[in-house]
């Protein structure tokens, strides 16, 4: 029986990549030289940012994704850093955040205006000081609102309420050797790490414990990478002893074997993986291949089957992975790439071919939005909440987003750090003594009014979008 379905059943098997035309790319643009095995470049759907090389400091562009063509020598920059930049990444609940991780031991966090730079940005929201080497990896939260995850090459992670400006949580004791990556779960309640001591981690930020690692989950001595899917496993990249390529997926609850184990090649790129948790895809983009390979994950052996290669001729110097809610739905795209040349951004459109005009809903289950499911204090106290869904069947329309306003806490305020776990066992008490029925009542009565503005400022929201749009098609 196995021997006749040789060709496995799935949706995606002719999925098929395709470059845009010239005229698309964005052209013209100094691509970082720096030897970081970052991807240098973020994209949202409003904006694409690109790590550049600069003179006398760091920067990197922020283009609106309809500004193809040449870019402007004198093009604006976001240009705060006195060091390099080394990663960059966009909020997921806000299109007009990015966080920058810098060779000057700094994070900074940016607003981008509405309509992309009309003058360079020198000026950052907030300022995050904490790491005493070069911090070379950056990481949104991915459900709680203002929390940010950076990494350093002191070893040490830190988790920062962007709101206040403060580092609520470090690690710096669980990493001997240089991080190589960070990935958090679906909800954001557990992260994993490779390590250039060939270890993989599995770490609960909040309760600061290691709660699963496996040593010389890859042989070989290059960079590896792991990254958490949507099931809770564990996908990590890496090389045999050999120097051979590899792909592996793991369950984080029994780490001894490895669920499946795959060779590939024997080039030395270090291989980007990019996953896309509604289809359960991983496309892997190795630096300096000319290549995406891209594989379907599933709960059958083998487990990680093979789709197919997109195949170009010039290297890759970094990618860029568009969220599914900045893809064209009706052309059937699942997913786009933004791949970084040495002097240009092309974007590459994966598809899967489908002869119907109609919304194909088995291809775009709903997906994370853009609204945040936690505020940051909430997870710092210990929830844990899914991605609000959203679905995509008209498309995706950007609303407006709220400006980051950053509150720093009166330092002169704050009570010793000792007494910190006693308040918080005392705080609830209190509280509990507090409430009365009276009380509650008027907490329900402003929770409801609070909730009805709420509603009437999105519809607002929508109704200028739609009349914008309106506008902007009279316009042209």
């Amino acid at each position: 029986d196995t021997m006749r379905r040789v060709v496995r059943q799935s949706k995606f098997r002719h999925v098929f990549g395709q470059a845009v035309k010239n005229d698309q790319c964005y052209d013209d643009i100094r691509v970082s030289r720096v030897t970081w095995d970052s991807s240098f470049c973020a994209v949202n759907p409003r904006f694409v940012a690109i790590i550049v090389d600069a003179s006398g400091g760091g920067a990197f562009l922020v283009l609106p994704l309809h500004k193809t063509g040449r870019i402007d020598k004198s093009y604006p920059t976001v240009c705060g850093h006195t060091g390099p930049v080394l990663d960059i990444d966009w909020c997921p609940h806000n299109d007009q955040v990015i966080a920058s991780g810098s060779e000057d031991c700094t994070v900074m966090v940016w607003q981008i205006p509405e309509n992309g730079l009309t003058l360079s940005l020198t000026e950052p929201v907030v300022v995050l000081e904490g790491h005493s080497k070069r911090v070379g990896i950056v990481a949104w939260h991915p459900t709680a609102r203002n929390v940010l995850l950076s990494a350093g090459c002191d070893n040490a992670i830190i988790i920062w309420n962007v709101g206040t400006g403060e580092a609520l949580i470090n690690l710096d004791d669980m990493h001997v050797d240089m991080i190589y990556n960070v990935s958090w779960n679906r909800n954001g309640s557990l992260i994993c790490t490779a390590s250039k001591d060939k270890k993989v981690r599995v770490i609960d930020p909040r309760k600061q414990e290691i709660v699963a690692e496996k040593d010389k989950a890859h042989e070989g001595a290059r960079p590896m990478r792991a990254i958490f899917l949507a099931d809770g496993n564990i996908f990590t990249t890496g090389f045999s002893r050999m120097s051979e390529r590899q792909l592996a997926l793991w369950n984080p609850k029994n780490m001894e074997e490895p669920i499946a184990l795959h060779e590939m090649d024997t080039s030395n790129g270090v291989l980007l993986p990019f996953y896309d948790p509604d289809t359960n895809i991983i496309y892997l983009c190795g630096k300096g291949d000319s290549s995406i390979r891209y594989f379907e994950i599933t709960d059958e052996s083998p487990y990680v089957h093979y789709l197919n290669t997109f195949s170009s001729k010039e290297p890759q110097r970094g990618m860029g992975f568009m969220p599914k809610r900045g893809l064209d739905v009706n052309k059937c795209e699942i997913a786009r790439f933004f791949k970084l040349h040495e002097r240009k951004c092309e974007p590459i459109i994966m598809t899967v071919p489908r002869k119907s005009d109609l919304f194909q809903d088995d291809l775009y289950p709903d997906t994370a939005g853009p609204e945040a499911a936690l505020e940051a204090e909430e997870w710092f106290e210990g929830k844990n909440a899914d991605p609000l869904l959203i679905s995509l069947k008209h498309g995706y329309i950007p609303g407006k987003n709220r400006d980051l306003k950053v509150v720093k806490k009166n330092i002169l305020d704050n009570k010793p750090a000792a007494n910190k776990k006693s308040d918080l066992i005392n705080a609830p008490k209190k509280a509990a003594d507090a409430s009365n029925p009276q009380n509650e009542a008027k907490l329900d009565e402003i929770l409801r009014e609070l909730k009805c503005i709420k509603d009437t400022i999105s519809s607002q929201d929508e109704r200028i979008s739609k009349l914008e749009q309106q506008m902007a098609k009279l316009a042209d």
